[in-house]
């Protein structure tokens, strides 16, 4: 066997492992720790920690490489990655129908997701939040950096549980977020001191 069938095979069973071991309480955490709507005030603290910490100037610069931030993590996924590989997404592969647990939504109609899931934009997305509020805090407290890698982690997790991701589509994303949030922080950094110099 080739080595990336095993690195698939490995990616499905794991996959099949968190997504099998559900009950209706994980269910339930599991549906809103994936929505957005929830994490609406964690957002704004973040906007406040970056007042306190960097002044008005900052929380200005902070927006600015926040939208580049999330146009490269949201759009740079789907265009790099999700258009270009066109892995399906589990809840769409046709080796696993019957296997996925999937719920229903608000709408009455069982949650899949698009059609492709390589990779995970919820994680690309948060992971580059999580290294760039690392960045923007300058690890104080020390605690703060493990408790965003937890929240980006658990964020993604949900997405493998939900049966819309491969644990592979959700690490690959949080790399590629990573990355994202470190230039981010770096763009952020180059803009305040310019600004700062003038």
């Amino acid at each position: 066997m080739h080595w990336t069938d095993r690195i698939l095979d490995a990616d499905r069973s794991a996959f099949l492992a968190i997504n099998g071991a559900h009950n209706p309480a994980l269910d339930t955490l599991m549906w809103y720790v994936s929505g957005s709507v929830v994490w609406v005030p964690l957002y704004l603290l973040f906007l406040v920690l970056i007042k306190v910490r960097w002044g008005w100037r900052g929380l200005w610069w902070s927006l600015a490489a926040v939208a580049v931030l999330v146009l490269f993590t949201d759009t740079g996924s789907v265009l790099l990655f999700k258009n270009t590989v066109q892995r399906l997404r589990p809840s769409h592969a046709t080796d696993l129908q019957g296997m996925v647990h999937a719920l229903a939504g608000p709408d009455g109609q069982l949650y899949l997701g698009g059609d492709f899931g390589f990779v995970s934009n919820h994680a690309a997305n948060h992971f580059g939040i999580a290294v760039f509020m690392a960045g923007v805090l300058q690890r104080r407290p020390v605690w703060a950096v493990l408790l965003l890698v937890t929240w980006a982690l658990l964020i993604g997790y949900s997405r493998v549980y939900l049966g819309v991701h491969y644990p592979g589509d959700v690490i690959v994303g949080g790399l590629y977020g990573g990355l994202c949030g470190l230039c981010a922080f770096r763009l952020f950094l180059w803009m305040h001191q310019r600004s700062s110099a003038t």
